[in-house]
């Protein structure tokens, strides 16, 4: 059963590498459980004040967007696509409360095996849907920069609408074989404990090689492929799509003043998803690179033990971040003070009104405008 490790999802492997660790030899038996308990209690006591945190400021902050986006602004490019971004964090912070009881439980998983795999889906539903729509945001921005004029006529609510159907529907595609996978099972040290784990090969036989590599191969298949598609890939897009931004801008002062407040607000916004779902993509690569090596690391266990809980939280976090981002980085500061809620977000959403705009506002063609434009980066 101590393959279990292997099977488990990073999400909550952390929890069965512990047993995993031996004991130093300075270090007698009862000194290093001692030692071990108050790492897990630690552990685990992080991960409830961080799990709390997230469902409460994600639902109410991802509420308020989803209500300001959906309902009280009018309908734009940009609106379309915060708004779909709320509602994958609220999605996933709305089942935040089985991930808390889970841990306040010992990891005793009491909601059986359809919601132990509905919970996992709907955490890297989240993760998928949110990095592609960036990836969308990253490109809508790009092509708008470099392309103005056919941007100005080809960007609509509607079609943007059907990107997003689009991302949502690869998102479910990406996460179904956790569902698929997902299962429940009495612990290895306790018959009382349930936990909710991946069983690659829906069986219990942990002895048959030809069953373990089965296994440890669709653990390995699975972290590869969420790594490349759901980091790696995403990631050099949206990169690609910002360097051509920056040195568009940097040749065209009057466009940056335009781009400015948006440009901020949605490179904050992929930074902040870089920064809380990077360290989770990198330990869950050095867990699997530990246990499929022919030598396995005792250090690498370790540095896992507790790197995973704490990347793990930090992924957690990332879906009550963005509205706060909204908040503080839509106007400045002292605006902020005084106006309402509704009033920031109009600000931090509102699409610019970019030379473009202006023209066609005083009525001159398209023909125009591609003078105008290719005048002002003369």
């Amino acid at each position: 059963m101590m393959e279990m490790v292997v099977t488990s999802t990073p999400l909550y492997a952390w929890m069965n590498t512990l047993e995993n660790i031996s004991s130093p030899d300075n270090q007698t038996d009862e000194e290093y459980e001692d030692e071990l308990a108050n790492l897990r209690h630690s552990l685990n006591t992080m991960s409830l004040i961080v799990y709390c945190l997230a469902f409460v400021l994600g639902v109410l902050g991802n509420g308020v967007v989803i209500w300001v986006t959906g309902f009280k602004m009018k309908k734009t490019v940009n609106t379309v696509w915060f708004l779909n971004l709320a509602v994958a964090d609220f999605l996933f912070t709305a089942f935040l409360p089985l991930s808390v009881t889970y841990t306040a439980m010992g990891f005793h998983w009491p909601f059986g095996k359809f919601m132990c795999k509905l919970n996992s889906t709907v955490s890297f539903l989240n993760m998928f849907a949110s990095v592609y729509i960036l990836v969308v945001i990253s490109a809508d921005r790009c092509v708008s920069v470099v392309w103005p004029v056919w941007a100005q006529n080809h960007r609509s609510v509607r079609k943007a609408s059907c990107v997003s159907l689009g991302i949502w529907l690869l998102a479910l595609v990406l996460s179904a074989p956790y569902f698929v996978f997902r299962d429940v099972g009495a612990s290895y040290h306790d018959e009382d404990i349930v936990n909710c784990f991946n069983n690659f090969v829906f069986s219990d036989d942990y002895e048959t090689v030809a069953v373990v590599e089965l296994r440890a191969f669709r653990h390995q298949a699975m972290t590869i492929t969420r790594f490349l598609l759901g980091f790696v890939v995403p990631f050099s897009v949206i990169v690609s799509c910002y360097a051509i931004i920056i040195h568009r801008l940097k040749r065209n002062r009057t466009l940056a003043s335009h781009s400015g407040r948006t440009f901020k607000i949605i490179a904050a916004v992929i930074t902040a998803f870089f920064l809380c779902w990077a360290p989770y993509h990198i330990f869950s690569l050095i867990e699997m690179v530990n246990h499929r090596s022919a030598e396995f690391s005792d250090t690498l266990d370790h540095v896992t033990t507790i790197g995973i809980p704490i990347s793990t939280s930090l992924a957690f976090l990332n879906s009550c971040l963005n509205p706060l981002l909204y908040v503080f980085m839509g106007q400045d500061f002292k605006d902020k003070v005084r106006k309402s809620i509704l009033k920031v977000l109009e600000s931090a959403f509102t699409e610019e009104v970019s030379p473009s705009n202006t023209f066609t506002n005083s009525g001159i063609t398209s023909r125009s405008k591609e003078k105008s434009f290719s005048d002002a980066e003369v």
